[in-house]
């Protein structure tokens, strides 16, 4: 249960896929929430999908919550009715809005649930949960501030496996993607939907990359990119505008230097990958954990943070740095990678089993 973002919806993907392979006659449902884009690709990946109608709380206009106390009181009610006809051996919550309600009835109805906890700063409803999981798997240490000691296990993130399996060099990953493989590319990536401030602060950086010899590959997000577009065309066959980047693999085998948000799923990603990468937390997510989840990587000297109020500012000369300090480069790709976490999915998995297994 859970998603709302790709963040969410790849780790949850990621277990189900390796359920599978241990077992291909394993039942599984999905919940999601109604109109997210889980309710599409989860389906395009093979799964069945149930959809709530709950949605978050608006902090910053909370007369308009009434609302959204009333879709929760009817995504518990579904929920509830849901689990009781699938009648689940376990149930995984991956965050999300439709993760609340469908953990909260498994764990009333004596079904064992097992929290995976993706971020550095766990949201309010897994530490109102964590209580009562018989597990929770996560990919920072120092968690047992917020859930039960004994009951935490450090897996990391599921990735989508895609990632890690390109047969190709970066050389030929640069000349697929149209770029000159002689010149370092800069690749930016802002999430499925973009990031205002980071399209902003790239554009404002373009002129100085360009200067730099550089190339860029821009994921626009949907949302901005017909804005986006029209900056592109000022620096033509070196800036590359797409909305959405469909092959994630070839794109990050391309790039020398990624600047992103800091959700979870992405750094686990880098993690994996070991890439320089500049992080601009966003500012609108619950409990600042994009930020938490950014500290947690500079304390490591792996990654350059950016906060989002500086970005416009700074960007431009940090990624120029960076292209003209590759020993720089190289420490920040090497101690990121030391933090990554290997299968993932498969240590979920077999800590799924062994809560199926466990008499209590």
């Amino acid at each position: 249960s859970g998603g709302g973002t790709g963040g969410h919806i790849f780790p949850a993907l990621s277990i189900a896929n390796a359920l599978r392979r241990r077992d291909p006659q394993t039942r599984i449902l999905f919940v999601g929430a109604e109109g997210r884009m889980e309710m599409e690709r989860v389906p395009a990946a093979g799964y069945e999908i149930v959809g709530l109608p709950v949605s978050g709380f608006d902090r910053r206009r909370p007369w308009r919550n009434f609302k959204v106390l009333w879709r929760l009181w009817k995504s518990l009610r579904r929920a509830k009715k849901t689990v009781a006809g699938f009648a689940p051996d376990v149930v995984v919550g991956v965050g999300g809005y439709a993760s609340g309600p469908v953990m909260k009835q498994a764990q009333k109805a004596g079904i064992p649930t097992l929290i995976q906890e993706q971020n550095s700063y766990p949201g309010v409803t897994n530490k109102l949960l964590a209580p009562k999981a018989a597990t929770i798997c996560v990919a920072y240490d120092g968690l047992d501030r917020f859930f039960p000691a004994d009951r935490i296990i450090k897996t990391g993130n599921p990735v989508r496996a895609d990632l890690l399996n390109v047969g190709i060099s970066q050389a030929e990953a640069k000349k697929e993607l149209g770029f000159d493989p002689e010149k370092p590319l800069v690749l930016v990536v802002g999430g499925s939907l973009g990031a205002r401030t980071i399209n902003e602060s790239i554009a404002a950086a373009l002129d100085k990359i360009e200067n730099e010899g550089a190339f860029v590959l821009w994921q626009t997000g949907k949302l901005y990119d017909e804005e986006c577009q029209a900056i592109a065309k000022r620096h033509p066959g070196v800036v590359k505008a797409v909305p959405f980047i469909s092959d994630m693999a070839l794109a990050y085998r391309a790039a020398d230097i990624v600047v992103s948000r800091a959700g979870a799923g992405t750094i686990s990603e880098l993690q994996l990958i070991g890439l320089p990468v500049v992080l601009i937390p966003s500012p609108n997510v619950a409990e600042d954990h994009q930020r938490k989840n950014a500290e947690a990587l500079v304390q490591c000297d792996a990654a350059v943070m950016i906060l989002d109020a500086d970005a416009r500012e700074k960007l431009g000369d940090e990624v120029v740095a960076l292209l003209g300090d590759e020993k720089r480069c190289n420490l920040l790709a090497e101690n990121v990678r030391r933090m990554a976490l290997r299968d993932s999915d498969e240590v979920i998995v077999d800590t799924i089993y062994k809560i199926l297994n466990n008499p209590k």
